[in-house]
């Protein structure tokens, strides 16, 4: 399950951090928004909401932007900007690379359109619904630094709270669990003194396809659109890189 972020690796070296850091923050504002708005303002009665305002003040967002985006859920707080709805879409890439794209919006002919733009500049293209959604599962991710942890016994420790895998990567290990079981886990985690980095539903393809070195050039520019664009929250591939190509395009 590693592969889907060695691309990511690089992408977020490659990355401005100033944007990034806008970026981040207003996925996190429009999470808590839609979260609020969907289950209700109360973080104790509704684990999405509480989940997402955790994980905005992993990032630092300031406390006053997390009451707001719960107000605005809750309809207590109108800013004009209308009510954001989730979306996903899905299409192939470059050297046939499966998409799967989720969104908030609320403009839902401005996002499709700005999507299905960015696809076809890039050599893409934009599918219909459940075009590659079946290659793609959901699962519960939680990452955590490995600094001063054991590997052994953090595995462990994991497995026991419920986890389903644990990958170790170069400065984090990151645990999979169930679409179900991601609250849970993370909870239980939390209570044995473990610092969480972060935790989210995100997309396993249940099968890669190894790019090689032009191939994934295209598609990392394609990916640094998607990630410009405002609506996207998140990017799902089924791509992957050997380790050649990963040090070739780190050298970049």
């Amino acid at each position: 399950m590693a592969g889907h972020s060695k691309w990511a690796n690089i992408k977020h070296k490659k990355a401005k951090e100033d944007a990034k850091r806008a970026k981040v923050f207003t996925k996190h504002i429009r999470e808590i928004t839609v979260a609020a708005r969907v289950g209700g303002g109360d973080p104790n009665a509704n684990p999405r909401l509480s989940l997402a305002i955790d994980n905005a003040k992993a990032v630092n967002l300031p406390k006053d932007n997390i009451e707001r985006a719960i107000k605005k859920g809750t309809g207590e707080l109108d800013d004009g900007s209308g009510n954001y709805e989730e979306v996903t879409y899905e299409g192939y890439g470059p050297g046939g690379i499966a998409y799967f794209i989720e969104a908030t919006s609320n403009n839902l002919n401005r996002t499709v359109g700005e999507i299905r733009h960015i696809f076809t500049k890039h050599g893409g293209n934009l599918g219909t619904d459940g075009s590659v959604a079946y290659l793609f599962e959901q699962k519960g991710s939680i990452k955590v630094k490995s600094e001063g942890l054991d590997e052994e016994e953090f595995m462990l420790q994991a497995i026991d709270a419920g986890a389903d895998d644990v990958v170790v990567e170069e400065d984090f290990f990151e645990i999979f669990t169930t679409r179900e079981q991601l609250i849970d886990v993370r909870k239980a985690l939390e209570e044995d003194g473990i610092e969480i980095e972060s935790a989210e539903l995100i997309r396993v393809p249940s099968t890669e396809v190894t790019a090689e070195p032009d191939v994934a050039r295209s598609n990392l520019k394609m990916m640094d659109k998607f990630d410009d664009n405002d609506d996207v929250s998140n990017i799902f591939t089924n791509m992957t890189l050997d380790d050649k190509t990963l040090a070739l395009l780190e050298e970049e």
